[in-house]
C-alpha cells in the first residue's frame, strides 16, 4: 500500500503534488535542500487550499485534515520510511540522477519512486537507481490542484504491479491518467512545446509582436492563452529544456529551439517567476517586451 508519500522539490509542482496527496488522505514529507523553500511551501499550500475553500471544492475540515498530514524536511533521511518518493526536482537530467543516487541508499525495500519529469528518458532515469523495476514517470500539469490530467510513463524496466499500484493512485488524487510511451517529451509536451518555440520563430522573424501573436490564438484558435502567456507561466527555462531534449532525443531539426528563446534564457527572463519574459510583470498589468 502506498501510504506515506515523499516529494522532492518545494517548488510550485513539488508543492502542488504535494497539496493533491494530503488531500486524497495520505501522510506526505516534503523535501528539499532550500530551508526557505521549505519554510514557504505549507503556507502556499494552505493558500491553495482557502481558495478551493471559497469555491466549495473542498471543506473546511477537509483543508485542516490535509495540512496535518504534511511535514517537511532537509535531508534524504526524511523519506526513509516512505512508501514512495515522487521527484519534482527541477528539469535537468544530471539534478536528477545525482538526487536518486543520494536517495536510493535511504529507501526502504520495496519503496516505489516516480519522476515528474516532462520529457527526460524514464529508462535512462531508472538505470541510475537500484530499483529500475520500481520506477516510473508520472508527469503532473501545472497548476497541479486544477488539472485533471497525469501522463504514466513505464520504463524498459517499470513493472506490472509498479504500474497498476501509481495508476490507482493517480485515480485517488482525483486525476486522470494517460499512458505514454517513453519517448521524449511524451504526448503534451511533444505537441505543446513544438507549438511555443514555433510562436517564438514566429516573433522572432517578425510575423508578429508577442500581443497579436498571443491574440491571434486566443481568439483564432479559442486557446484559453496565448503561446507566449504560456511559455511565460510555464518557465523559458523549462520550455527551452524540453525543446532540447526533443532536438538532442529525436534528431530532426523541426525541434531546433529558437534563438530568440535561448536568448531570453541567457538574459534570465524566465517568464512569471523572474518578472520578466515575454512579458514584464513589474506593473500593473503584464507589458510585452516585444
Amino acid at each position: 500500500m502506498l501510504n506515506k508519500i515523499g516529494v522532492i522539490g518545494a517548488g510550485q509542482m513539488g508543492s502542488g503534488i504535494a497539496h493533491v496527496c494530503a488531500l486524497a488522505e495520505h501522510d506526505v514529507v516534503i523535501m528539499d535542500i532550500d530551508e526557505a523553500a521549505l519554510e514557504k511551501v505549507v503556507s502556499r499550500i494552505e493558500g491553495n487550499m482557502d481558495r478551493q475553500v471559497k469555491r466549495t471544492l473542498i471543506a473546511e475540515e477537509d483543508k485542516a485534515a490535509a495540512l496535518v498530514r504534511i511535514e517537511t524536511g532537509t535531508g534524504l533521511d526524511s523519506l526513509s520510511d516512505c512508501d514512495m518518493v515522487i521527484e519534482a526536482a527541477t528539469e535537468d537530467e544530471a539534478t536528477k540522477v545525482k538526487i536518486y543516487e543520494a536517495l536510493c541508499p535511504h529507501l526502504k525495500d520495496g519503496a516505489m519512486i516516480a519522476s515528474n519529469t516532462s520529457s527526460i528518458s524514464i529508462t535512462r532515469l531508472a538505470a541510475a537507481t537500484d530499483r529500475p523495476e520500481k520506477f516510473m514517470g508520472m508527469h503532473f500539469m501545472n497548476p497541479v490542484p486544477m488539472m485533471k490530467l497525469v501522463e504514466l510513463i513505464r520504463g524498459l524496466a517499470t513493472d506490472d504491479d509498479t504500474f497498476t499500484q501509481i495508476r490507482g493512485l493517480t485515480e485517488k488524487f482525483g486525476k486522470i491518467g494517460t499512458v505514454s510511451e517513453d519517448f521524449p517529451a511524451f504526448i503534451v509536451n511533444r505537441i505543446l512545446l513544438p507549438m511555443i518555440n514555433e510562436a517564438v520563430y514566429t516573433l522572432y522573424e517578425g510575423v508578429g509582436n508577442v500581443d497579436s501573436i498571443d491574440k491571434s490564438m486566443k481568439l483564432g484558435a479559442n486557446h484559453p492563452m496565448g503561446p507566449f502567456e504560456l511559455a511565460d507561466f510555464i518557465g523559458l527555462d523549462t520550455c527551452l529544456a524540453v525543446m532540447q531534449v526533443l532536438y538532442d532525443g529525436l534528431a530532426d531539426s523541426k525541434y531546433r529551439p529558437c534563438p530568440l528563446l535561448v536568448k531570453y534564457v541567457e538574459a534570465g527572463w524566465l517568464g512569471r517567476k523572474t518578472g520578466r519574459g515575454f512579458y514584464d510583470y513589474s506593473g500593473d498589468a503584464p507589458v510585452p517586451t516585444r
